[in-house]
């Protein structure tokens, strides 16, 4: 199974699902807002079991593009792993705060949590499509992670 391609679909269906809760409370259609919520909540959750699976079982890539294909490569990629380490507390506190009726603190995290949300699954897609699509052949499989030496070696 091409997992990778699994993980950009998932990336995919979150951020559909995001814009249209998104679009479902902007027209005060609460309820359809948090069946929309709640699957992108259950379809992030499925990429990211998917996406440590993946990373657990196949080893390290390292993405050796060279020049603006490299540059625009970590510009991408260096906000979407920040983004994505600070989004999954978000999301938790997200959830937590609405279904324990905290609407006013659900309401204040949610206006952070949604565009980073997004903006995450969305660059998940594009970096699928750069690295796997575009740029596969500037993809190197290593079994372990390098360590910071190597990594410069390599550049």
């Amino acid at each position: 199974m091409d997992l990778p391609l699994l993980n950009a679909c998932l990336n995919f269906i979150s951020a559909t699902l995001l814009v249209c809760g998104f679009l479902a409370i902007k027209k005060k259609n609460k309820d359809l807002h948090k069946k929309f919520m709640i699957a992108a909540f259950c379809t992030s959750a499925l990429f990211l079991a998917s996406y440590l699976y993946y990373h657990f079982t196949a080893g390290h890539l390292l993405f050796q593009g060279q020049g603006t294909v490299k540059t625009i490569y970590f510009i991408i990629l260096i906000p979407h792993i920040i983004l994505a380490m600070v989004m999954l507390p978000m999301i938790l506190m997200t959830f937590f705060f609405i279904f324990r009726g905290q609407v006013i603190s659900h309401k204040k995290i949610a206006r952070w949590t949604f565009p980073i949300w997004l903006y995450v699954s969305v660059t998940g897609v594009v970096l699928y499509i750069y690295m796997y699509q575009m740029y596969p052949q500037h993809l190197k499989k290593v079994d372990k992670k390098p360590t910071p030496i190597e990594e410069s070696v390599a550049q």
